[in-house]
């Protein structure tokens, strides 16, 4: 069965373009011109990823992104900016989505972004992801002092209570304490964590560095866990 794509954005055009193109490239799409109906497809489509305008008649994009998240739906988001406005890409990411791409855009850069984002979705399906079943013990843990990783259920504890963060905030932070002590460019954390080869604004990982930060580390200002190393990266310190 193909993945199903949800496409919410007012502007026809774009919206077409990018519908035939899924289509072509084996997707099942869904498209909404309006944010009631994209919020609504979201929640009960059953969409593999949503590719969100920000700018949408009724509810914006960023309203949207944030009920999908209240309601505890991990679907992958990208967000549809305009070029320049980077208050729009860091809020959208402040508020769960996983990347953004900005307009205008190639259809090669969209293709691979939204395979990236399915493949890490099926990933984290097949990993466990999701509700344990009543009695489901957690698994084994990697344990980091008060912090805690249960792979077997991409969970994340800290002083044995568990951390409400999102698919994207797990994967780094598993990639980065599987390789202790080893720096990685935020280059090379776009390729191994987002999957993208060769697309991707280096940004998205320092707002994920410091959404992840703000979760796990007592003090975030002075991070035990996800260290930065000045001109360098970050790395994995406990």
């Amino acid at each position: 069965m193909p993945e199903r794509v949800l496409i919410v954005e007012d502007e026809p055009a774009i919206s077409d373009i990018v519908a035939f193109n899924l289509r072509r490239a084996g997707y099942d799409v869904m498209t909404a011109t309006d944010g009631e109906g994209g919020l609504r497809l979201a929640l009960e489509g059953k969409p593999d990823l949503v590719l969100l305008d920000v700018m949408l008649p009724g509810l914006d994009g960023f309203e949207i992104c944030r009920r999908i998240r209240v309601e505890g739906h991990t679907t992958p988001i990208l967000m549809l900016t305009a070029k320049g406005e980077e208050t729009d890409k860091v809020l959208g990411l402040e508020l769960g989505a996983d990347d953004y791409i900005t307009k205008p855009f190639s259809m090669k850069e969209l293709l691979a972004r939204v395979a990236a984002n399915i493949r890490r979705l099926s990933f984290a399906g097949s990993a466990g992801a999701g509700i344990k079943p009543a009695g489901e013990t957690l698994g084994e843990a990697l344990a980091f002092g008060t912090l805690s990783i249960y792979p077997a259920r991409r969970e994340v504890h800290k002083t044995q209570k568990p951390v409400d963060i999102s698919q994207r905030e797990y994967d780094l932070l598993y990639f980065l304490a599987t390789h202790r002590d080893r720096v990685f460019t935020r280059e090379e954390l776009m390729e191994k964590v987002w999957d993208y080869e060769y697309y991707g604004d280096l940004r998205t990982v320092d707002v994920t560095v410091r959404r992840l930060r703000e979760k796990i580390e007592d003090n975030p200002a002075e991070p035990q866990y996800v260290l930065t190393r000045r001109g360098v990266g970050y790395l994995f310190g406990r």
